[in-house]
Formats: structure tokens, C-alpha cells, sequence
């Protein structure tokens, strides 16, 4: 099954996808953690850090991922169970490469996403909804929310199941009959 989250920051998100990958996880295959996070701060290094302790125990296999996504079908060979956290860091780290704004870099993104969902039995893909704040922002930063909504628009629509965590609650925007059935899995 393939399964598209967004929802807003620290709303419990990354654990439930968590949650989600282990009950994909295919007996005798490995349960895959991609990394795309690529840390700036220390916020970002304690989210990490944070993210880590979460999968203790949960026999993940962490795969740091930050660009180039296809490459996680070479080190797979596209068996197991994947976990993908997140697109929006995905998306950052190759738009905003050494101080300079790659604009054009989101149909190669979306192209490689697509192919890695297309080529996946099972993968969990996680993002970041950042369309909310009323804030009037920088070109630079509205021109990145296009781009992840570009890159949620292919992720939801080539995903089987598509959800969204608020406040900790999951609302299903496609796929109930799916979802449901893997929730019965337990």
C-alpha cells in the first residue's frame, strides 16, 4: 500500500507514519527509514535526535536521503516496506542548494517521486502542510510552498491512501476502504 500524510508540524505525524510503515512491514524484509532531513541548526539536530529514539526497537533501517531520491531504489532494490520523512525537506535541500534558489528543480523531484512510489509495494511518504499562515512571505518562500504543493499534488494523487493529521486525529481524503483494512491488520 502506498500512503500520502501531510499535516501541520509537530502534530504527531512522523510517529503515526511510523506506525503505519511497521504494520506494511513484509515478514523477512527490511522496514526502511529514509532521512531526507539535512540539519541547519540545533532545532533541527534535537528533531533528529528525537525522530531516532522514536524507532528504537521498531527494526528500522535508517537510509539518510536528503537528494536524489531515485538513488533509494538502487541501495534497495526496491524490496520491503519504506518510510519517507519528508518531502518538504526533500524539497529544500535540493531548491536551496549553497545559497542559490533552483526553482526548476521540482519536476525533476516530482518525476523521481512518482517513480519511486510506481516501483514501491509499500511506502509511506510524509509532508509538511505549510499553506495555512497569513503571513506575507518572501518570493523565495511562496514560490517553495507552489513547489511542495506540486510535490503533495503527485504524491496524492499516485498514493493509494491519503491522510491528514490534525491535532493528532487522522482524517482520510482518499482510500478509506484501504486504510481501513490496514488498520484491521493489528
Amino acid at each position: 500500500m502506498k500512503i500520502f500524510i501531510s499535516g501541520g508540524c509537530k502534530n504527531g505525524k512522523s510517529t503515526y507514519a511510523q506506525e503505519l510503515a511497521v504494520k506494511q512491514k513484509t515478514e523477512g524484509l527490511p522496514l526502511y527509514y529514509v532521512a531526507t532531513m539535512e540539519p541547519v541548526d540545533g532545532e533541527d539536530e534535537a528533531r533528529i535526535q528525537r525522530h531516532r529514539k522514536e524507532r528504537e526497537g521498531l527494526s528500522f533501517e535508517t537510509v539518510e536521503q536528503p537528494k536524489n531520491i531515485m538513488d533509494l531504489l538502487i541501495k534497495s532494490n526496491c524490496k520491503g516496506s519504506f518510510l519517507i520523512d519528508s518531502t518538504t525537506a526533500l524539497l529544500a535541500n535540493e531548491m536551496f542548494q549553497g545559497g542559490i534558489i533552483n526553482d526548476g528543480i521540482v519536476e525533476k523531484i516530482g518525476k523521481e517521486l512518482e517513480e519511486v512510489i510506481s516501483q514501491l509495494d509499500h511506502v509511506v511518504i510524509v509532508s509538511d502542510y505549510i499553506f495555512s499562515n497569513i503571513e506575507d512571505f518572501s518570493k523565495e518562500t511562496k514560490q517553495y510552498q507552489r513547489n511542495l504543493a506540486y510535490l503533495d499534488k503527485i504524491c496524492a494523487k499516485n498514493c493509494d491512501v491519503v491522510l491528514e493529521i490534525c491535532f493528532g486525529n487522522q482524517i482520510i481524503h482518499k482510500g478509506g476502504n484501504e486504510y481501513e483494512a490496514l488498520m484491521e491488520r493489528i
